[in-house]
């Protein structure tokens, strides 16, 4: 979640892009830039152009035994080619920043290079002399898709201020938007059925809705990173009202049937896509 004080209004904005409409899984909704961890984010290579965090206090902060650092470079590249920002330090200490056209020029083409498999992340790090500062991105919140679905993933959350001198553009491939909003226009506006959201999106904006701009949240974040719990839905049928999701906490979670939850890769969307329009939009239990 990268995120900023609106120019306008001093209040909190946080960065989304839209998914592909003919992505797998929920195409066309609004999420934060994310990804897979590559084994290149790991090793003495990624850990070389770090500051900040080493490997050790990543892992620990994440609770694994070692490879923890490699998320957070996952989290920088990811950024980066999807939504075309780049949180780094040049050479010279100062903060990245593209208002120099020469610059946006060559960074653009380095996206590109990235993106199409011709250069490594970490090559452009070590050609610019950028150091990652990943002292400066902070974990935020832990989600396992429900047991059930078609494809699961184990996603972690980060947090981190917007660099100056920089503007998303979305990559019109895996993205095809790229906007600022604050928590509660992006509610509302999913509220409203212009803008599709899916229940972990949700429930992160509404957890960093709370804050009134970057540094109260950026502050919180870093004082709790270090105690981060796993949130790991059930999505269940409601007898004849529906499916709903149900968290660590609400009422029926321990006795939920995770077997019962839709196994069909169409049914599970439909599934989430229902819930995440209201079927029980303030579950009692969560973050």
């Amino acid at each position: 979640m990268v995120v900023r004080d609106g120019a306008a209004t001093g209040a909190l904005e946080v960065l989304m892009v839209r998914r592909n409409l003919r992505s797998d899984f929920v195409g066309g909704a609004y999420v934060f830039p994310g990804g897979a961890v590559d084994r290149a984010d790991a090793g003495e290579e990624a850990e070389a152009v770090c500051a900040g965090r080493t490997d050790a206090e990543a892992s620990t902060v994440l609770g694994v035994a070692s490879g923890g650092l490699a998320y957070w470079v996952a989290v920088l590249r990811e950024c980066f080619e999807e939504a075309g920002v780049l949180l780094a330090t040049t050479a010279y200490e100062e903060p990245l920043s593209f208002d120099d056209p020469e610059d946006a020029r060559r960074f653009v083409a380095y996206r590109d290079a990235v993106n199409e498999g011709r250069r490594r992340f970490l090559d452009v790090c070590q050609e610019e002399g950028l150091r990652l500062p990943v002292g400066d991105v902070h974990y935020f919140a832990h989600w396992i898709t429900p047991e059930g679905a078609p494809r699961r993933y184990d996603t972690r959350f980060f947090v981190a201020r917007a660099p100056d001198g920089q503007r998303p553009v979305h990559d019109a491939g895996e993205t095809i938007a790229a906007d600022w909003l604050t928590p509660a226009e992006a509610l509302r506006r999913h509220r409203e059925g212009e803008l599709e959201l899916i229940f972990p999106t949700i429930r992160n904006l509404q957890a960093i809705g709370r804050f009134e701009n970057a540094a109260s949240l950026l502050d919180a974040a870093a004082a709790a990173s270090g105690s981060v719990p796993t949130v790991e839905p059930r999505v269940v049928h409601d007898g004849g009202a529906g499916v709903r999701i149900v968290l660590p906490g609400d009422e029926g979670y321990e006795q939920a049937d995770a077997a019962r939850a839709p196994a069909d890769p169409a049914t599970f969307n439909d599934a989430v896509r229902a819930v995440s329009h209201g079927a029980n939009p303030e579950p009692a239990g969560g973050t």
